[in-house]
Order: C-alpha cells, then sequence, then structure tokens
C-alpha cells in the first residue's frame, strides 16, 4: 500500500523538488559554456534565469506553507497519540497517516457497533 503524506508535508516536498531542480537547471546551464563555447554562455544565462525562477517559485512554496501552518490547528491522532496538524476538512496524520477529517459523514470509525457495546457493557 502506497501511504500518502499529509498536506503539509506533500506541498513541503514540492518546495524541495523545485529547489533541486532550480539548482539542476543552473548547473546544467553552465555545462553549456564548457559545450558549446562562446553560444554556451548565453544558454548558460537562459538556464540561470530558468533556475532562479524555479527557486524563487520554492521560496513562495515555503511562505505560503509557513503562513498555513501558523494558522491551521493541531489535533491529537487517535491512532498514534501525536500532536498533527490538520488543513481543511479533510488530511492525514503526519506521522503514522492515518486519515483525519472533521465531518462526521466521512468517519469510518469512532461509532462503537453493537458487537463492541456488548462486549463493553459485558465487561
Amino acid at each position: 500500500m502506497k501511504f500518502r503524506a499529509s498536506k503539509i508535508s506533500t506541498m513541503r516536498t514540492w518546495g524541495l523538488l523545485l529547489v533541486f531542480g532550480g539548482m539542476g537547471l543552473m548547473v546544467l546551464g553552465t555545462s553549456g559554456i564548457l559545450l558549446f563555447g562562446e553560444v554556451g554562455k548565453i544558454i548558460a544565462g537562459i538556464f540561470m534565469v530558468f533556475g532562479l525562477l524555479t527557486c524563487a517559485a520554492s521560496m513562495i512554496i515555503y511562505f505560503w506553507v509557513g503562513m498555513l501552518s501558523t494558522s491551521a490547528p493541531v489535533i491529537e491522532c487517535p491512532e498514534c497519540g501525536k500532536r498533527t496538524k490538520m488543513l481543511g476538512k479533510t488530511d492525514r496524520c503526519m506521522y503514522c497517516h492515518t486519515i483525519l477529517t472533521w465531518d462526521p459523514a466521512e468517519a469510518t470509525t469512532g461509532v462503537p457497533t453493537e458487537r463492541e457495546e456488548q462486549t463493553l457493557t459485558h465487561s
């Protein structure tokens, strides 16, 4: 089974991938100088601009996630017991990836079945 991450962790991952992509573009562009000589300087400049733009996009994403994270409610995960932040009506725990929700209509557990009620009352 493929685990999915929480919304905050997913956005942070995209920010990190943009940083690596931007750095890779800039390194790839500078290799153009070695391969193409004088024309490579123009290629290096173009790749440098695209690399800087992707790094700037990463900075914007990290800033946005930081602002969302400060206003996200902190709840305790019913599965692992750790405190996690939740964005929106449904999200996943940052640690155990349990699906969390505020909406009772979307909740799958929490209401004991008849068999569990009988077990609890006879104990």
